[in-house]
């Protein structure tokens, strides 16, 4: 896939979150993929999100079911960073992932080429108003 294709982010994040783990898989550049596995208290999503900051990600795209990429989203949107939410229906229909880590680096690679499509959510002031 990486070959051929047009490159619409160099550095791109993909992240598969659960309720107690989320791994993380953040691809820069053509030779260089690190995949970090944390956890969901707040200190450990600050914590990522400053990693992803430093290592100057460009865009985020999160599978998520439930609602567990609440806090996430909330927390990239409050530092300024670019995120997505991606449909886990659609995110099954693509064949070849077998573990978190696999899902959270094909994320990552589809992000990287702009194959992803982000689903729709309101904005925050309409989030707090219906929590």
């Amino acid at each position: 896939m990486e070959a051929n294709m047009e490159v619409v982010y160099e550095r791109a994040c993909g992240i598969d979150v659960h309720k107690k783990e989320i791994v993380v898989c953040l691809i820069t550049g053509q030779c260089r993929t690190v995949t970090k596995k944390y956890g969901t208290l707040t200190r450990e999503l600050r914590e990522m999100v400053a990693w992803l900051k430093e290592e100057q990600c460009q865009m985020v795209a999160m599978e998520s079911t439930g609602s567990f990429w609440k806090p996430l989203y909330n927390l990239f949107e409050l530092e300024g960073m670019e995120a997505i939410i991606v449909n886990a229906q659609h995110m099954k229909a693509i064949p070849g992932r077998k573990t978190d880590v696999n899902d959270a680096q094909w994320i990552a690679k589809l992000l990287r080429h702009g194959l992803l499509r982000a689903s729709f959510i309101t904005d925050k002031a309409q989030r707090e108003f219906v929590n």
